[in-house]
């Protein structure tokens, strides 16, 4: 390991001792407190704080003139119990929206540069499309994985948009960035994404996103169909399901208080 990996590496360090610190005690803590309790000159914690306070991973009063976390950290503590009260709101509406459709559907949430299948209910028909929960697919061949890239903030989506190559899974994976990109418009004019056969040959998919109050995406709704049902009448009623249930989620969060 050279001086500057050394140096990186003191640096990350530094950064985890301190949200620990900070989270332990919870409470706010001086600049002063801070360096004595990490045992650092307060001259080279005085950038660190600067820089995780502008992330907003740190949280700065001038009134009190405490450190204490901030709402970056409380985003991502919060996301796993986010992912759970999900799953349990939109569980009773999968079976709602397999009943009324026939066909198999699934909450996606996002996984990497994937979507996740994290709930979902299979069709009672000897011809379906399986969904599995802890099934993965690449965000832009699937309907669950476009819809949650299209509504993903401007600068997450332009950063996945110029390192994701696009592999084709089948013969109507969606190949150049341009054409994503368009489709990608097209979705969150819609709020409706569709799937022809571009993950797995002879299922149709369409998917809806759940948004928070703010906008955010919080994961997508799906219904997989084969393409032989697939018609202007089903994509119509399908449509109209993933919409009512999509709203109905988004509904129930903005009523549910944060802890």
């Amino acid at each position: 390991m050279n001086g500057d990996d050394r140096a990186t590496v003191k640096s990350a360090d530094r950064v985890l001792t301190l949200l620990e610190l900070l989270g332990r005690w919870d409470r706010e803590m001086s600049h002063t407190e801070i360096a004595d309790a990490m045992g650092i000159p307060k001259s080279s914690l005085t950038q660190l704080l600067r820089t995780l306070v502008a992330r907003e991973y740190l949280a700065y009063s001038p009134l009190t003139k405490g450190y204490c976390l901030g709402r970056a950290i409380r985003r991502l503590a919060d996301r796993s119990s986010q992912s759970y009260d999900l799953v349990e709101l939109v569980k009773p509406l999968l079976e709602e929206i397999t009943a009324t459709t026939n066909e198999s559907s699934a909450l996606n949430i996002l996984s990497g540069d994937e979507a996740k299948v994290v709930a979902a209910v299979n069709s009672p028909m000897r011809l379906l499309s399986h969904m599995r929960l802890g099934d993965l697919a690449p965000l832009y061949a699937t309907s669950g994985g476009k819809v949650i890239l299209a509504f993903l903030p401007p600068d997450m989506q332009e950063e996945y948009l110029k390192r994701v190559e696009l592999v084709p899974a089948t013969h109507k994976t969606i190949r150049k960035i341009a054409d994503l990109r368009a489709q990608l418009q097209t979705i969150r004019r819609e709020n409706l994404a569709y799937s022809f056969e571009e993950f797995t040959e002879g299922i149709v998919g369409m998917a809806c996103p759940i948004l928070d109050d703010q906008g955010t995406v919080l994961g997508s709704i799906n219904v997989a169909m084969p393409a032989v049902r697939y018609s202007s009448a089903a994509r119509d009623r399908t449509a109209a399901v993933l919409e009512k249930a999509a709203s109905a989620v988004s509904q129930q969060l903005r009523r549910t208080p944060s802890t």
